[in-house]
């Protein structure tokens, strides 16, 4: 199994400036690569301050370079919002200024208040079948001289310019929940990322199967690797999780009004919604965040992602947004570097 992280930038308040949030997030990135993690993911959202991702591929090249080897990828840009001539060219572009470091992650959206802004109000079905037609147009414009005909989009032959540097591509992740999105993406020869949000390892298990028998359904000779995205938090010995649990609480408030309303925003700012009232309250317990999250210290996270491994898991996608300070969040990722990662590569070596 290995391992990437997953930063955002974002801020809940004025009082933290736009400086300090990419300070912050320059100083998680070098952390992350000095620690021993494979590869470094940013997401895609607009219109709000709670995750400020714009322009990932800027960002990405930002972060390229603030780094030397440590992968870069998105995880996940939203296919509504990208024209697939323009995204394949810009991949392709930062593929290059990163010295082929990208790692290229795909869904279909999934905020509904991002959808009414960016897309038009698209029902989840309609983004899934942009999705659909993402997928293959990026591979025939970087192959070259590829003409689309389909629902979504129109356009005569045209060929990426730059092509990537590997004539293949790089490698495509693909963010899935509903079974026609793994179906679509073992189709287009993509790996997986899933999440398993705030339900507890059953979820991972599910999620897995649908893996499983997306690979067995289309049968194509490929197969994918899953990548599993969770909130993660290694702490020091006899530390008090109660406060992690707490800072995880309070930064749900804010993920739940976009992801599950038409979220209330008022100059950027996303309103608190307390998550003790929402439709999922019953996962937003500290006794529930504790059960079903990877926290715990370096000992307890490493038996924890045993079953993460057992399962099937190839890529542990460690979510760095708890709402913690910096400080809190840069120990926590030294301290899975230091002494949860080598167990796991000790035990792929052996």
């Amino acid at each position: 199994m290995r391992f990437a992280l997953m930063i955002d930038l974002g801020r809940t308040s004025p009082d933290t400036s736009m400086a300090e949030v990419i300070r912050n997030v320059t100083a998680i990135a070098k952390t992350a690569e000095e620690s021993g993690f494979e590869a470094l993911f940013v997401g895609e959202h607009h219109g709000h301050e709670r995750t400020i991702a714009p322009a990932p591929f800027t960002l990405l090249t930002y972060l390229a370079g603030h780094t030397e080897r440590i992968r870069l990828g998105t995880a996940v840009l939203c296919a509504p919002y990208w024209h697939p001539i323009r995204l394949a060219g810009e991949a392709a572009l930062f593929d290059h200024l990163s010295g082929g470091r990208l790692e290229l992650g795909i869904g279909r959206g999934a905020y509904p208040y991002e959808f009414a802004r960016m897309a038009g109000g698209i029902p989840p079905e309609i983004a899934r079948e942009q999705l659909g037609e993402l997928l293959p147009a990026l591979r025939g414009l970087w192959a070259g001289d590829y003409a689309h005909d389909g629902t979504m989009w129109k356009f005569p032959s045209s060929t990426s310019t730059p092509r990537p540097l590997d004539p293949a591509g790089p490698p495509l992740w693909v963010s899935a929940r509903h079974p026609d999105v793994f179906r679509l993406a073992v189709e287009n020869r993509a790996n997986l990322m899933v999440a398993p949000l705030m339900k507890g390892f059953e979820e991972v298990v599910s999620l897995r199967e649908r893996v499983d028998a997306a690979t067995a359904e289309v049968d194509n000779g490929f197969v994918p690797e899953m990548m599993v995205l969770r909130n993660t938090y290694v702490s020091a010995e006899g530390e008090d999780l109660t406060a992690a649990a707490e800072a995880y609480r309070r930064d749900s408030g804010t993920f739940e009004n976009l992801y599950s309303t038409n979220g209330k925003v008022e100059q950027g700012w996303v309103e608190y919604i307390d998550p003790s009232i929402s439709e999922s309250r019953s996962e937003y317990t500290v006794e529930k965040i504790l059960e079903n999250l990877v926290f715990g210290t370096s000992a307890e996270v490493v038996e924890q992602l045993r079953a993460y491994e057992e399962v099937g898991t190839d890529v542990y996608l460690y979510d760095a947004s708890l709402g913690m300070s910096l400080e809190e969040e840069l120990a926590s990722i030294r301290r899975f570097g230091a002494e949860v990662i080598p167990h796991y590569a000790t035990a792929k070596e052996n």
